[in-house]
C-alpha cells in the first residue's frame, strides 16, 4: 500500500504544493485585511494577491527627517533624559521632547565613560543653534551633522506605519534606505491613494494635547493659554472617531492614564486639578466657551475653554457639561478617566483618532526640501498589469517552444514546462500568504525564475538522455545524481549572487532578489526531484 508513495513521494509533494498555493490564491481566510479587521479585495482581484505601487497605482514618498545630531557626546555618567534636559533648556523654545538622547553600547568617552548621541528635531532650531546649546549644556561632542540618530528613525517608521495602518491604506509599507553619500530615507509607498492624501498624512507630526484657554486681564490679548496640560502619551484607550448623536460634529471617546508613580499625580488626576483650578469644571457646572478661532483667543466674557491643539495649532474650543464638571469638582472622575475630544467636523476627529493610535512623529519629513515624490495613476498600474501577464506567458511560450525544438520529445518536454509552471505558481502562493505585494521587480524575478528552472531541468534532461536509451532505474538514477551536483552548484552560485541585494537597502532590487532565491530553493529542494522521479517513470524500461 505505501511502496507507491514511497516512489513517488517527491511527486506527491509538488502536488500539495500546488494545492497549497492554490489555497492561500484563492480561499477567503487568506484575503488581505483591511484596518477595520475585514477581508478587503481592493488591491487583490479576484485572487488573494496584492499588488504593489508598480501594478495598482498609488503614491511613492521618500524624504529625510529633519533635525541635528550631536555625535560621540559624553554624557559622563548622567542619565540621558536629563541629557536631553539640559540640552533644551539652552534652545528658546524648545521641548524636552524634541530632544532625543541615547548611548551607544560600543563607544566611550576618553574618561571610560559611555558616550553617545543628542539629537534636535524642532525644524526651527537651525545648525548653530544646536551648537551654541551642546556648547552651553556642558557635553562635549565630536561634530554636529544633519539627520536624526537611528533610535529617532527606528520610531518615525513605526508611527508612520502606523499612521498608514490606521487610516485603512491597505499595502502601504515604509522602510528606511540610504544613499550612496550614507544619507538616511524614510521611503513610503502607499497603492492606490493621490499624492495629496498620502502628503497630507506625512507631513502632520501628529501631535494632539490638550490645553486649557482662560482670562487674563495681563495678557495682550486677553487670554492666557496654560499648554500640556494633556500630552500624546496621556491618552489610553483610544476610541474611532464618530459623528456626533445630535447637532454637527464629531468626537473621539478617549481614556486618560489614571496611574503614576508613588509621589506623583496621574496625568487624569493632573488635568482634573488644572480644570478646577482654572474655572472650567466647578460644583456649580462646568464652563461655557466662546473661543474666538480667527483671533485665536477668548471672545469678550467668556469662561474659560479647553483647547484641542493638533500640532500646535487649535481644531477646536470647547467648555465643559455640568455632569463631568461635578465629578472633576468631587475629585471622582479622575478614577475612570474617560472623555470625549470634540471636534467640529468628522475628518478632524478621524485624523485626531489616528494620531493618538500612531502616535506622533518625533521629527518631521522634509518633503519638500531634499524629499522626492511620484504617483502612478490606478489605469498606468492596470496596464503594467497586463503587460506584465503577457511578458511573463511570452517568456513561457518561448521557453516551451525551444524545449520542443530541442527534444521533439512530449514525454519530456511536456513535464519539463508544466513543472516550470508549478514552480511559479508555488511562489505565487508564497506572495499571496505572507502578503507580499507585487511589483515589476518581482514579476522579473519570476520571469528569472523560469530561465533558469528550465536551464536546470534541461540539464536533467540532456545527463539522463546523454548516453543513449536509459535501461535501468539504476542506471538512471545514477546520471541524475551527476546532474543534481551541477544543478546544486549552480543554485549555491545564485543564492550567494543575489543575497547582498536581499538584504541590503535597495528598494525593488530586494523584491527580486528575495523571489530569485526562493524559487531557487523551491526548485532544487522540490520541483527538480520531482521531474527526475517524472522522468525516470516515462524513459525507464524496468
Amino acid at each position: 500500500m505505501f511502496e507507491p508513495i514511497k516512489k513517488n513521494w517527491r511527486v506527491l509533494l509538488l502536488v500539495a504544493v500546488v494545492l497549497g498555493s492554490s489555497v492561500a490564491l484563492f480561499a477567503p481566510q487568506f484575503a488581505p485585511e483591511t484596518a477595520a479587521g475585514t477581508a478587503g479585495d481592493a488591491t487583490q482581484g479576484a485572487t488573494n494577491l496584492q499588488y504593489g505601487l508598480d501594478l495598482a497605482g498609488g503614491t511613492r514618498v521618500r524624504a529625510p527627517l529633519l533635525g541635528y545630531t550631536a555625535t560621540d557626546v559624553a554624557f559622563d555618567g548622567t542619565r540621558p533624559t536629563q541629557v536631553a534636559s539640559d540640552v533644551a533648556a539652552e534652545l528658546p523654545n524648545v521641548s524636552a521632547r524634541d530632544v532625543n538622547a541615547v548611548v551607544a553600547d560600543d563607544t566611550t568617552s576618553a574618561t571610560g565613560t559611555p558616550t553617545g548621541a543628542v539629537d534636535v528635531t524642532d525644524p526651527a532650531v537651525d545648525e548653530a543653534q544646536f551648537r551654541a546649546a551642546m556648547d552651553a549644556s556642558g557635553y562635549a561632542y565630536d561634530s554636529i551633522r544633519s539627520g536624526v540618530t537611528d533610535e529617532t528613525r527606528g520610531v518615525a517608521e513605526e508611527v508612520i506605519r502606523g499612521k498608514i495602518n490606521e487610516a485603512g491604506l491597505s499595502g502601504g509599507s515604509v522602510q528606511q534606505v540610504q544613499s550612496i553619500t550614507g544619507e538616511y530615507f524614510l521611503l513610503v509607498e502607499v497603492p492606490g491613494e493621490g499624492r495629496e492624501d498620502v502628503i497630507e498624512l506625512l507631513e502632520e507630526r501628529g501631535t494632539v494635547q490638550i490645553a486649557i484657554a482662560y482670562p487674563d486681564p495681563e495678557a495682550s490679548d486677553g487670554t492666557a493659554v496654560e499648554e500640556n496640560v494633556l500630552i500624546q502619551d496621556d491618552f489610553e484607550n483610544i476610541g474611532t472617531a464618530s459623528q456626533r448623536e445630535r447637532g454637527s460634529g464629531a468626537y473621539v471617546p478617549v481614556s486618560v492614564v489614571n496611574e503614576a508613580p508613588a509621589g506623583e499625580q496621574s496625568p487624569a488626576a493632573r488635568f482634573q486639578s488644572a480644570a478646577v483650578e482654572r474655572g472650567v469644571a466647578s460644583a456649580t457646572g462646568g464652563a461655557t466657551c466662546n473661543y474666538d478661532m480667527s483671533a485665536d483667543a477668548l471672545a469678550e466674557n467668556s469662561d474659560p475653554c479647553l483647547l484641542l491643539m493638533v500640532n500646535g495649532e487649535v481644531v477646536n474650543a470647547f467648555g465643559m457639561v455640568d455632569d463631568l464638571a461635578a465629578s472633576m469638582a468631587r475629585g471622582s472622575w479622575a478614577e475612570s478617566g474617560n472623555f470625549r475630544l470634540t471636534t467640529t467636523n468628522f475628518s478632524d476627529a478621524q485624523t485626531i483618532s489616528i494620531n493618538l493610535r500612531a502616535g506622533a512623529l518625533p521629527a518631521e519629513l522634509d518633503i519638500g526640501g531634499q524629499g522626492t515624490s511620484s504617483t502612478i495613476s490606478a489605469s498606468q498600474g492596470a496596464n503594467f498589469r497586463f503587460y506584465s501577464a503577457i511578458t511573463g506567458l511570452l517568456a513561457v511560450f518561448a521557453v516551451a517552444g525551444m524545449v520542443f525544438v530541442r527534444y521533439r520529445e512530449p514525454r519530456v518536454a511536456l513535464p519539463m514546462i508544466l513543472t516550470a509552471l508549478a514552480e511559479v505558481y508555488a511562489l505565487l502562493g508564497f506572495a499571496a500568504l505572507v502578503g507580499y505585494p507585487l511589483e515589476l521587480a518581482v514579476i522579473a524575478g519570476f520571469i528569472a525564475v523560469v530561465g533558469t528552472g528550465v536551464d536546470d531541468l534541461v540539464i536533467i534532461a540532456d545527463e539522463v538522455m546523454s548516453e543513449g536509451e536509459v535501461n535501468s532505474r539504476t542506471v538512471f538514477d545514477s546520471r541524475f545524481r551527476r546532474a543534481f551536483w551541477v544543478i546544486g552548484a549552480a543554485a549555491a552560485t545564485t543564492i550567494v549572487a543575489m543575497s547582498p541585494l536581499m538584504v541590503l537597502s535597495l528598494g525593488d532590487l530586494s523584491g527580486f532578489a528575495i523571489f530569485t532565491i526562493l524559487g531557487v530553493l523551491v526548485g532544487v529542494l522540490i520541483t527538480r526531484p520531482a521531474y527526475g522521479d517524472i522522468l525516470r517513470r516515462l524513459l525507464t524500461i524496468r
